[in-house]
């Protein structure tokens, strides 16, 4: 029984991440929580390992089509990691309650953005007024102080929320890149695993080295079914317009927003 909820859990974890560049670790931690009636601290270092996985392989094939961002990738990922650190510590001090009514809190709060994107029809199209700016010639940023503190600030979020609640935190790095960048919907999922690759990554070796466990069958088998979804998920996201994409992530944010927040409560 444990074996089939280790594969279908991580299948589906991996699957939404490669659909959405996010969303793997909201619903990991959860389904683990409930599925293996652990803690979110249990929860947490097996899902992120599961995730960040996942999303190697997702950065390899957003490569090859030249959707990732590597560069502000990687200044998201060094500005993300010291804060991850700061996450983990953080996280090993706080009740059930509150780490779930944060992950809650924080949910709603990404799904109302989506709302409103979703309402003023911006799925895809760039935008003129942005604070980072991908130039139309080159395909490439605009790099400046204010560009590189923007993008350096969505990394450092990014890596905050990984190292306190154990997710990817794609689902802060695709919005924020949306909201403050020209970037396409697809440029920001690739370029979202990326981060979540590198950061995630970062937040397992912090979260072992402050006596996190990873049962090693349980995860093994976890993280390989994730990675089996990432890449289903990356071959459905051909099938699906930015519009869809957006509906199905805030959805998905939505969901599992109000789960948590009933359970906190409870």
């Amino acid at each position: 029984m444990i074996t089939i909820l280790a594969i279908v859990i991580g299948i589906v974890v991996g699957c939404i991440m490669g659909l959405t560049g996010a969303g793997g670790g909201i619903l990991a931690v959860p389904a683990l929580v409930y599925s293996q009636g652990w803690s979110m601290q249990e929860a947490m270092p097996v899902a992120l390992l599961a995730v960040s996985l996942s999303a190697l392989i997702g950065t390899i094939e957003g490569f090859s089509k030249k959707l990732v961002r590597y560069k502000a990738a990687l200044l998201m990922a060094a500005a993300g990691a010291p804060l991850t650190l700061l996450g983990v510590q953080i996280a090993g001090h706080l009740s059930q309650m509150w780490l779930m009514l944060i992950f809650s809190l924080m949910l709603f709060w990404v799904a109302g953005k989506l709302v409103w994107r979703l309402r003023a029809q911006e799925f895809d199209v760039p935008t003129r007024d942005t604070l980072a700016h991908i130039n139309a010639h080159t395909g490439k940023f605009d790099w400046s102080f204010k560009a590189a503190t923007v993008i350096a600030s969505i990394g450092a979020a990014a890596g905050f929320v990984t190292g306190l609640l154990g997710v990817g935190g794609g689902f802060i790095i695709v919005p924020l890149l949306r909201a403050f960048t020209n970037v396409t919907m697809h440029g920001a999922v690739a370029t979202s695993l990326m981060v979540i690759s590198l950061v995630g990554s970062f937040g397992v070796v912090s979260s072992v080295s402050h006596g996190a466990v990873l049962p090693p069958m349980f995860t093994a088998l976890f993280a390989a079914a994730s990675v089996a979804g990432m890449l289903l998920g990356r071959q459905l996201a051909k099938k699906f317009s930015a519009k869809k994409v957006h509906i199905i992530f805030t959805v998905l944010l939505f969901a599992v927003a109000m789960s948590l927040l009933f359970k906190a409560l409870a």
